[in-house]
């Protein structure tokens, strides 16, 4: 890391000046092509189940180009300084940080413009699910809902805006962050939870755009990605190791009350390696148009024990056998449920702008209450009295800590805060409760719950990723394939484990799993940290993995894969705890010097010494591999080892194209691969 480049200064150029770090140009003004550009917002916020739709029609635009220097930074006037310009805003920079701030009362919408040069890649923008570089497009901040469809052109896309805005883009995702990367290797973050947004659609600049009239930046470099990567896992947090139990086999979802444990055998008997069963319905269900939904109230009482009788002995008696058991659990309660009156008793919920009355939001057929995250005595409640109490102190090792994206913006919070500044930010309280459940039962490394929403920070806090409700399919926006570039583009800021629902989630207007997709995501989730399946959103109308013979025995194989190279991702975990390096990683994180890597989305590296191409594209049995760098690499199933290029690989399902390199110490391991399969 040269240290050099850790502080900005100030450059003066012919009409304008530029900030630096080292050699390198990190913001440029000049009266053509002013830094700053300020005006009055004037939004419109509507949201539909955790769509939301949001605009902006700012007034008073002003685009400062005469600046004076002031001790500490720049003041940017209004009119040149000898005829009466005003200062309009200021920038101050102090070590890596750079601060815009509007001067003129109104003026909450800031447009920073920061360098760029020609044919600079860029990454980041936090869990990106269509684009892993970033370039030519814009990526609005905002934690929501994907969509469903996120591909304006398809059918399906279509139908779902028409029915509640659901249809998604290219943009939307439930984990969002302001901080991008560039091939430079120079990485800015915006340090605020603002609604905002990456503008990437110019060659000559990066425009951030911020709904405040205040901006603070931290500016990132290195001489590499590894090093770049490495600093921003330090400053927003790394996770603790994954737990043995977690990496050593497949955990199974099944959602079937009491019959998941009879199912499960099955898996077994089948020769799957299983490490955990995961049941989300362990409190209850209820059936909506949307599908099977879950009874949203946290608790082990009539309606739990109505669908698992005796939950406690039978987590009990899995354990015994090295098998954990996982729940499910959100930060809402319905207003049908047995812990609401607690909850609004205890002053635990959002309340209404206008009254003390409980702000309700629809979640589709039902209503639920916000817990209410920004009061500290709410989140030690649901720490204790919710994670804590009713589920840690029953067995369950693990849950999905789901959504965090919903908070409304017309809702009163106990701790004052504008909804708008607190919604981006909610994931990294729902992420903070649930640590310090864990923490209260000393079970941080060892328990594990897993999230899909996020924000700058909630690495620090929540220890594994999941990449969300993916359509049951291969399309290019919503499918299977956006499991590898949310993996890929979280690894960048500082999430090292990432892992999806195994099959897919969500069926809806006919869209059904085909056993072909089931196969093909198996051999995909064997190569991620955590191998889990999901039952999706219409279990019964889509095909499970114990649906027929040939899924199961697949299942089983590609379980057999994942616990056999454990060895290999405790040793990954070991890289994450010291430098930061995610598990998955993009190609170019280990090859800079190859800008033809830096578009790569759909192949990764697994650690350094395994090259993942899984076949993401419906009916391919053949596939384009990039295999980089300068040394040969071994193909998995034949033995063969290819020189560094491109090459069109055989890919029969059964034998996605995965790869290792032959002077690893993990070389034996990955010699065992096959034979892991065909057990």
């Amino acid at each position: 890391m040269r240290k050099a480049l850790l502080e900005l200064r100030l450059h003066a150029e012919n009409k304008g000046f530029s900030l630096r770090a080292g050699e390198q140009v990190v913001l440029r003004h000049s009266p053509l092509c002013p830094a700053v550009v300020m005006a009055c917002g004037q939004p419109t916020v509507a949201m539909y189940r955790g769509n939301f739709a949001i605009s902006d029609a700012p007034t008073g635009e002003i685009a400062p180009t005469a600046w004076q220097e002031i001790d500490g930074g720049i003041e940017l006037l209004d009119a040149e300084l000898s005829d009466g310009g005003r200062p309009v805003a200021r920038l101050t920079f102090s070590g890596t940080g750079l601060e815009v701030r509007s001067l003129l009362p109104g003026h909450d919408r800031l447009h920073v413009r920061f360098h760029a040069e020609p044919g600079e890649c860029v990454w980041g923008g936090g869990e990106q699910m269509s684009y892993l570089a970033l370039n030519g497009r814009k990526f609005p901040i905002w934690t929501s809902e994907p969509g469903v469809g996120r591909d304006k052109s398809t059918e399906l896309t279509r139908i779902m805006d028409a029915e509640g805005m659901a249809g998604g883009d290219y943009w939307n995702t439930n984990y969002p962050q302001p901080t991008f990367l560039t091939s430079r290797w120079l990485a800015i973050h915006l340090d605020a939870s603002c609604y905002s947004v990456l503008d990437f659609t110019q060659d000559d600049s990066h425009l951030v755009e911020v709904w405040s009239n205040t901006a603070r930046f931290e500016i990132f470099a290195a001489d590499g990605p590894q090093d770049l990567v490495g600093q921003l896992s330090t400053r927003f947090g790394r996770q603790p190791e994954l737990p043995d139990w977690a990496i050593g086999g497949a955990i199974v979802g099944l959602k079937s009350g009491a019959s998941s444990f009879d199912r499960l055998e099955q898996f077994i008997a089948a020769g799957a390696a299983v490490s955990g069963l995961w049941c989300e319905d362990w409190a209850g269900i209820r059936e909506t148009t949307f599908g099977r939904r879950l009874f949203w109230d946290w608790h082990s009482g009539a309606r739990s024990a109505q669908r698992y009788p005796d939950l406690r002995a039978k987590i009990r008696q899995l354990e015994a056998r090295d098998i954990r058991f996982l729940a499910y659990a959100n930060p809402y309660i319905a207003v049908d449920g047995d812990l609401y009156d607690e909850a609004r008793s205890g002053g635990h919920f959002c309340l209404n702008q206008t009254s003390d009355e409980v702000h309700l939001v629809d979640f589709g057929e039902f209503d639920c209450g916000v817990v209410d995250f920004t009061r500290p005595e709410t989140r030690a409640w649901f720490a204790e009295r919710v994670l804590g109490r009713e589920m840690l102190d029953i067995g369950i090792s693990g849950w999905m800590a789901d959504f965090g994206e919903y908070l409304p913006t017309d809702l009163r919070l106990a701790d004052g805060s504008d909804p708008m500044e607190a919604h981006n930010r909610w994931p990294v309280l729902w992420a903070e409760v649930n640590a310090m459940a864990l923490a209260s039962r000393g079970k941080t490394g060892d328990a594990l719950f897993f999230m899909r929403a996020g924000f700058s920070g909630v690495q620090g806090f929540c220890p594994l990723l999941w990449a969300g409700d993916q359509s049951v399919d291969f399309t290019r926006h919503d499918g299977i394939g956006t499991v590898v570039t949310g993996a890929l583009s979280a690894g960048l800021v500082g999430n090292a484990y990432s892992h999806s629902d195994c099959g897919g989630y969500t069926s809806l207007h006919g869209n059904v799993r085909t056993a072909e997709l089931m196969q093909r995501w198996c051999e995909l989730a064997a190569f991620a940290p955590v191998m889990r399946s999901h039952e999706g959103n219409r279990p019964d109308d889509n095909l499970q993995y114990d649906s027929t013979p040939e899924l199961l025995a697949c299942f089983a194989a590609w379980s057999r894969v994942h616990a056999h190279l454990a060895p290999y991702v405790r040793h990954l975990c070991q890289e994450a705890s010291a430098s930061g390096l995610p598990a998955q990683r993009p190609l170019f994180l280990h090859y800079p010097q190859e800008p033809a890597l830096f578009t790569v989305q759909d192949q990764f590296l697994y650690g350094a010494d395994l090259l993942v191409a899984p076949v993401i594209e419906e009916g391919a049995r053949h596939r384009q591999v990039v295999l980089p760098g300068t040394g040969p690499w071994r193909h998995c199933w034949s033995g063969e080892d290819f020189a560094p290029g491109t090459h069109d690989i055989p890919a029969p399902i059964g034998q996605p194209p995965v790869f290792f390199r032959p002077d690893s110490a993990f070389a034996p391991l990955f010699e065992g691969i096959k034979g892991a399969l065909a057990e």
